[in-house]
């Protein structure tokens, strides 16, 4: 199997040299790396080369690595029924440059594309509809970003004396404690409590 899709991967690549940067097979899978500015041409020839065939769109995810300079990976998961092989497409993108949208080529990424706008604030470009598909009106921000923070900015209630949901700004009430993950059988430098009993 890692010869056939080593062979599929070479095949993509001398098919799209100047876009497909490179590829790699993992858990069995082949995962394609393009540029994202030729997003649109990737995926047409995936689709429309008789040596690919990828008729199929299964799903399209995004991924955060926000110590990278081009921190998002959209990543397109494609089916051919008639080769019977799958092929997983990343493209990197950041927070400012809008990629362009595929839905030109596969129409039902059209929610997915949404969802990870939403979720990660990837702009796509040509998209017929980009607006928020998961999280309320007026939410700040995008939740799935790992500089998110975990609690958020408010917090949504029903208030049973005014009979409607109220949205509020996040009140923590307990401080978030300070662990410092040292071991106390490697010795810390401060006495910990009740270890003065034990002298």
């Amino acid at each position: 199997m890692t010869e056939t899709l080593n062979t599929l991967g070479e095949t993509i690549k001398s098919a799209l040299p100047d876009v497909v940067s490179g590829f790699s097979i993992t858990f069995g899978e082949l995962t394609v790396t393009a540029e994202a500015r030729e997003a649109v041409n990737v995926l047409t020839v995936l689709r429309d080369d008789p040596r690919f065939l990828f008729k199929n769109f299964t799903d399209l995810a995004g991924a955060d690595y926000p110590a990278r300079e081009k921190r998002f990976d959209v990543v397109w998961h494609l089916l051919s029924p008639k080769h019977n092989m799958r092929v997983r497409v990343k493209f990197q993108a950041d927070e400012f440059e809008p990629i362009p949208s595929g839905i030109d080529v596969f129409p039902a990424a059209n929610w997915y594309e949404r969802e990870i706008y939403d979720l990660y604030g990837v702009l796509f470009t040509g998209h017929p509809d980009l607006r928020r598909i998961l999280t309320d009106y007026g939410f700040e921000g995008h939740p799935l970003r790992k500089d998110f923070p975990l609690t958020g900015f408010v917090e949504v209630r029903y208030d049973d004396e005014e009979k409607r949901v109220v949205y509020e700004p996040v009140k923590l009430v307990q401080e978030f404690r300070n662990f410092d993950f040292l071991s106390p059988w490697e010795g810390t430098d401060y006495v910990l409590p009740g270890d003065e009993k034990a002298k």
